[in-house]
């Protein structure tokens, strides 16, 4: 009779007591609930860990913008400091003992607009296309060879320091120094049609018939992709002294690479393939400084040769530099030692 009691005083349970236990007991069935709608997944945490590691440098492109990028320059207007990147090793250039050398011969001289600091030249279709640069005079142009008139020019935004040029696909592209923007204009127009960015300085830029080929002041080539202007791969520039650094400005000529070298009177003809300096140009005294608007910028490093444009269905050569008032014609020969 005990344990019935006992029994039956458990089944009747004062009502109270029971709410109680069935409140207890929907807390923790929402307790396990809410845990487990909380509760990080793996698959969630490899998701999350893909795409930080993704680079925030890959370029994009953009097509037919409607303004130009706004952008803020800390640097000085006009004054141009482009020492090569603190990782790469200053080649000497001295004469080196197996590299061919090479000199020129003055075949016509034409006027160039001694305000001009070229970056970038190309011949299209019997005119100049040339690119210059510094902070509120950087341009893109189109100039008469035998006058050097500026037939038309696109000037680019004050903060913006124009580079290189090249002409892909019926497009001109444009590079600029530190700001990690490219441009492609429509050459006859030279309207804007698309922007693009890069990774590193731009210097100076040329193409193959395949792919673009770019330089950032350092002894590295870049191979871009035309399309997306992705990297696709690069050489390392050297001669018998080591790395040949501040590759300038570019042309791709009959299967090698010429290069300006910031601040000598010195272009590389480079293999594409190894990156092999095959021959220096020499092209010493082809300009004095008395012939210069102000005779000193020689000296101080600023007006200097750059500037390679090349006639294909001429053979002709052309060369300037920066704030030069004369554009030349030059015959390549070697160097009788």
């Amino acid at each position: 009779m005990e344990l019935k009691s006992v029994g039956k005083d458990k089944r009747n349970l004062p009502v109270f007591i029971k709410a109680f236990i069935f409140l207890l007991v929907i807390t923790s069935i929402g307790a396990v609930i809410l845990f487990a709608r909380t509760k990080p997944s793996l698959t969630t945490t490899t998701v999350s860990s893909t795409v930080t590691s993704t680079p925030t440098t890959v370029p994009t492109l953009t097509l037919t913008p409607t303004a130009w990028p706004t952008v803020t320059s800390t640097s000085t207007p006009n004054l141009e400091v482009k020492p090569p990147p603190v990782t790469s090793t200053a080649a000497t250039l001295t004469q080196p003992a197996t590299t061919p050398l090479y000199t020129y011969e003055i075949i016509n001289t034409f006027p160039h607009d001694p305000n001009a600091f070229t970056q970038g030249l190309i011949w299209i279709d019997g005119i100049l296309y040339e690119g210059t640069g510094r902070y509120k005079q950087s341009t893109l142009r189109r100039v008469a060879l035998d006058t050097g008139q500026v037939l038309q020019m696109k000037p680019l935004p004050p903060e913006l320091f124009g580079e290189g040029i090249t002409l892909f696909d019926d497009k001109i592209v444009q590079l600029t120094w530190q700001n990690g923007l490219g441009f492609v204009y429509n050459p006859k127009t030279l309207e804007l049609i698309g922007q693009f960015t890069y990774p590193t300085e731009g210097w100076g830029i040329t193409h193959d018939g395949q792919q673009l080929i770019m330089s950032d002041g350092s002894a590295t080539l870049y191979f871009w992709d035309p399309d997306t202007f992705t990297e696709t791969g690069h050489v390392d520039v050297f001669d018998e002294n080591g790395p040949v650094v501040r590759l300038n400005e570019l042309e791709y000529i009959n299967g090698e690479i010429y290069a300006n070298i910031w601040q000598t009177d010195r272009i590389a003809r480079i293999d594409p393939k190894t990156g092999r300096v095959t021959g220096w140009i020499l092209l010493t005294d082809l300009l004095s400084p008395e012939e210069l608007t102000n005779p000193s910028d020689m000296a101080n490093g600023v007006a200097v040769l750059n500037g390679i444009a090349y006639d294909a269905d001429n053979d002709r050569l052309f060369v300037t530099g920066k704030l030069w008032p004369k554009l030349f014609e030059i015959k390549v020969v070697p160097l009788d030692n």
